[in-house]
């Protein structure tokens, strides 16, 4: 099932939408504060996102920017603005299509299932960021974020923080975790993987975090 977040401060026309969109059997979630639309983003993880340009504290052009930079997830402004400049600022912020209010439900909901065809093909999707407990994991170019500090990952400390994170509140033994960056593990010094868990805790705690990946002596590594 397909999540929409629905990012719209008329409650009438966000009950609307939601409504409307639970009958063709879409989950939703419409946010009530407009302080963190990102964070909201980040968590709920939606496969659409449908934005109202007016909107308190900063406008649907400001979140579209800030979505923008970790996700390509498809973005429809929803707005009684219809000037060719609001037009243009909505395609240039990253926005996928613009529909104007009033609008007909009918011609929205072919909007959305077009645009989530095209973008998914209706196959199974990943996203491409992850979080926990303040590390925003952008799994589309190997980076992670913690506040307004980016750091680039190896491919080998990539995948150690993705299985880590993907993983987090479980153990991970030293031989799930050689066969989850290599092949086989057999040809593999395991002083390799000690090697990368230090430059990838190294580079954590450089950016403020300590003691985000814990040892487990003779069981292995935990993210908590």
């Amino acid at each position: 099932m397909f999540k929409i977040m629905i990012v719209e401060d008329e409650e009438t026309i966000r009950d609307l939408l939601s409504e409307a969109l639970k009958k063709w059997n879409f989950e939703t979630w419409a946010p009530d504060s407009f302080q963190d639309i990102l964070g909201e983003f980040i968590t709920q993880q939606p496969n659409l996102v449908l934005l109202d340009i007016n909107l308190p504290v900063f406008d649907g052009f400001y979140w579209c920017q800030k979505i923008r930079e970790i996700s390509k997830v498809p973005i429809i402004f929803i707005s009684s603005r219809n000037t060719n400049m609001d037009m243009i600022m909505a395609m240039n912020m990253g926005g996928d299509d613009f529909v104007n209010k009033p609008f007909s439900m009918d011609i929205l909901i072919a909007k959305i299932n077009a645009l989530l065809r095209r973008t998914y093909n209706y196959s199974e999707t990943t996203n491409e960021v992850m979080e926990h407990n303040g590390i925003l994991l952008n799994m589309e170019n190997s980076t992670f974020q913690v506040g307004d500090n980016i750091v680039d990952l190896s491919k080998n400390e990539y995948k150690l923080l993705y299985h880590l994170m993907k993983n987090h509140g479980k153990i991970l033994s030293r031989d799930k975790l050689l066969r989850a960056l290599w092949d086989d593990e057999r040809f593999v010094d395991d002083n390799t993987l000690t090697v990368n868990i230090n430059r990838l805790r190294k580079k954590i705690e450089q950016t403020g975090l300590d003691g985000y990946i814990e040892t487990k002596i003779g069981q292995g590594y935990i993210v908590p």
